[in-house]
């Protein structure tokens, strides 16, 4: 592996396609179709996601990004169908409090980045080669309606928010936080469910792969 030292990743194995995410900056989560494809995605959009760090009031390493891969793990069809599926082996350790101090505010610092993409991007966006994708609200209400699914996994339960009702997204991203502020001892919040560790990574990567495709497709 060419990279070897530096941010600490894990690497989600799929048949198809493998995630290479970050372990100290949730929602900084790449794929390819190899590993090294993988870390190299994950490298290119290290200044993106310095964006989500600055908002956080936050330091991101700055010149080249090198990694440390520090765990691999199998994979799934969710994986080969683009989202990372998988709970790493270190998701499942206990994290001190200013630790899961600092992780939620880089996913808050998400959603305001999130808002801030959708509040200068037009409704309708460029289509894929084939027509496809999502305009701008349709993908807003998608992101509202994974995270109200995410939510579950960490014992929060709100029905899924209108993009327009400002109270009902608060009330249930306020919520995800309050939960997620709990001690980390690397047990799920529910029996079977996401630790949070994980959860919050995966809220993240998601709240971020949309901002940067609704960019991308603006364009």
């Amino acid at each position: 592996m060419a990279r070897t030292r530096g941010e600490p990743v894990y690497l989600e194995r799929g048949s198809k396609r493998v995630f290479a995410c970050s372990l100290r900056w949730p929602g900084w989560c790449r794929s390819g179709r190899s590993e090294e494809a993988a870390l190299d995605a994950l490298a290119h959009y290290a200044g993106r996601y310095s964006a989500v760090a600055r908002l956080a009031g936050l330091e991101f390493p700055s010149g080249e990004v090198t990694f440390e891969v520090t765990e691999v793990v199998p994979g799934s069809r969710t994986t080969d169908f683009g989202a990372p599926d998988s709970v790493a082996q270190s998701d499942l350790r206990p994290a001190t409090a200013a630790e899961v101090t600092r992780q939620v505010a880089l996913l808050e610092a998400s959603w305001a980045l999130f808002g801030e993409v959708v509040a200068r991007t037009p409704d309708e966006l460029r289509k894929g080669p084939r027509g496809g994708g999502r305009d701008r609200d349709k993908m807003h209400d998608h992101v509202l309606g994974a995270e109200a699914a995410y939510a579950r996994k960490i014992g929060v339960r709100h029905r899924q928010p209108s993009l327009v009702d400002v109270p009902a997204v608060t009330a249930l991203r306020t919520d995800i936080v309050a939960a997620l502020r709990v001690p980390w001892t690397g047990d799920p919040l529910r029996p079977k469910e996401w630790p949070p560790a994980y959860a919050l990574r995966r809220l993240a990567w998601h709240v971020l792969d949309h901002a940067w495709e609704m960019e991308d497709r603006a364009q």
